[in-house]
């Protein structure tokens, strides 16, 4: 290691050296006066001592971050401060990852969907979108997609609330979602798939009883905070006879119950229980109806939106959910009434 004097003057080649630049750079600095040598020697050589030498360490740290030379003048005269100088430049730089990363999310979907050509200033615009316009086109998707829904009072105002939060530093995965999302909600062939769906689907006397409002008042207020509670108990590795698992699951199916106003019996438990225990079958026999349908479909309309926004906002979505099968069997275990003796 070679120390350095404090008092001692090093000819420009050193300071060049000991500072990481070159010489031609050191001379540039001088005579933009920016890094004034420390002195001349009786040749007219330029000298500097360690503090003129730490200086330009700096200047080249800071040319290095693209730091402008105007900048760097107004720090060595006292104009600002390092904190704040480091700091405007800190925000410059997460401005451009920002740019980056958002046209990197461009350039991945493009190659994807092989058409950049036609639709590459489409998808710039898509992930420069301020929040507002955002809000716009959603909005504007299920304003057309609720005209004239045969479906209960207030059911598509619901479907609303549920709708992408693209955060304030997006991965690439949640602006390429928000790519394809805002794509589809503006494409006029999904709409109309969507629209129908949620008529085939919720037009129907069951679906009207799933659509009404106490249904969904259940499905988006209590029940949900009960179901939370429950999959709380599951991920922690409850046994589904635990009473922590028992009082979740009693209190979210007595809730379920009073939907009908039914009393929760012992046949009603099982009867719960034996649909929870089923329902893997069940979805597997759904989509096999749905490859095998001519018509829109959960997955390829509502399902895709719900997916995306999911996706979006970070969140699991319910499909995530539904893919544990684990679940669904522990659910039923702890709905059911033991048998005497158990």
């Amino acid at each position: 290691m070679v120390f350095m004097n404090d008092h001692e003057l090093y000819p420009i080649g050193d300071a060049a050296r000991r500072s990481g630049l070159s010489v031609s750079a050191v001379r540039f600095y001088a005579d933009a006066k920016i890094i004034e040598p420390t002195d001349l020697n009786e040749f007219g050589h330029r000298r500097y001592d360690i503090d003129a030498i730490a200086r330009l360490e700096l200047v080249r740290t800071l040319r290095e971050l693209d730091t402008d030379l105007e900048e760097i003048r107004r720090l060595l005269d006292g104009g600002t401060t390092l904190h704040d100088l480091l700091t405007t430049h800190l925000e410059i730089v997460e401005s451009q990852e920002r740019v980056l990363r958002a046209r990197r999310a461009v350039l991945r979907t493009l190659i994807k969907q092989g058409d950049a050509t036609a639709r590459a200033d489409l998808m710039h615009k898509l992930v420069s979108m301020t929040d507002e316009e955002r809000e716009r086109i959603i909005d504007d998707f299920w304003n057309d997609v609720g005209a004239g829904l045969d479906v209960p009072d207030g059911f598509v105002e619901r479907l609303r609330t549920v709708r992408p939060v693209l955060p304030a530093e997006p991965t690439a995965a949640q602006l390429e979602a928000w790519i394809e999302l805002a794509d589809l909600v503006q494409d006029p062939e999904f709409r109309e798939a969507v629209r129908t769906y949620l008529h085939e689907t919720y037009s129907t006397d069951e679906g009207r009883n799933v659509a009404s409002a106490p249904f969904q008042d259940f499905i988006h207020t209590n029940g949900a905070a009960l179901s939370e509670e429950v999959l709380a108990a599951y991920h922690a590795g409850e046994s589904p006879r635990s009473p922590r698992a028992q009082d979740a699951v009693t209190r979210f199916m007595e809730a379920s119950a009073a939907l009908s106003d039914t009393p929760l019996t012992p046949e009603l438990r099982n009867r719960m229980a034996d649909g929870y225990r089923r329902l893997p079958d069940i979805m597997r026999l759904i989509a096999e109806e749905d490859a095998a349908a001519e018509g829109p479909v959960y997955d390829d309309t509502h399902g895709r939106y719900l997916s995306l926004v999911a996706m979006v906002n970070g969140t699991v979505s319910e499909e995530a959910q539904d893919q544990d099968q684990a679940l669904y069997a522990w659910i039923a275990d702890a709905m059911c009434v033991p048998a005497p003796g158990a």
